[in-house]
């Protein structure tokens, strides 16, 4: 199964590409995608959807794991963010691809077991599972590869049925 691990924002988008085959995980692609902020909001809506359709182009996900947006205190930020993050779900969406969507405390729980971690441990540990020489950088880089394993390690992921 190909997952596509997706932390969205409007300056920095995370992505991450993750083969799971059995309990074996293997990272494929990641990286990020930046956008101007001299470029208006809907030349950097476009930028966004132009780059994430090349990645699922190219990469044929089964399934897209997007973080979904926690904001307690700039609302503007949040319209905005939330602006990218529906452009990663339209894209998907066009593919056919399936769209699941985790809570920041699912994706820490997911990845360290514990859904009140620090972004240190989170890091931490998809360096470990994913054995990566090093931790991605920046932050949305390595959100985006916990989202993309959090989705391996579901139910629906394993086989396994919740009854």
């Amino acid at each position: 199964m190909r997952i596509m691990g997706i932390d969205p924002g409007l300056a920095i988008i995370g992505y991450a590409i993750i083969d799971k085959d059995g309990n074996s995980l293997r990272p494929q692609d990641y990286g990020c995608i930046r956008t101007s902020p001299d470029l208006s909001l809907a030349e950097r809506l476009l930028a966004i959807y132009r780059d994430i359709g090349v990645l699922v182009e190219e990469w044929q996900p089964e399934c897209m794991a997007v973080e979904q947006l926690f904001f307690n205190r700039n609302v503007t930020t949040a319209f905005s963010v939330g602006q990218a993050r529906g452009v990663c779900l339209l894209t998907a969406a066009q593919a056919q691809c399936a769209v699941t969507e985790y809570t920041p405390l699912q994706v820490k729980q997911a990845v360290v077991g514990n859904g009140r971690a620090a972004k240190q441990q989170v890091a931490a540990m998809v360096k470990a599972i994913l054995n990566l020489r090093e931790i991605p950088r920046p932050d949305d880089v390595t959100d985006a590869l916990a989202v993309a394993i959090c989705h391996c390690n579901r139910p629906a992921a394993l086989g396994l049925r919740r009854g």
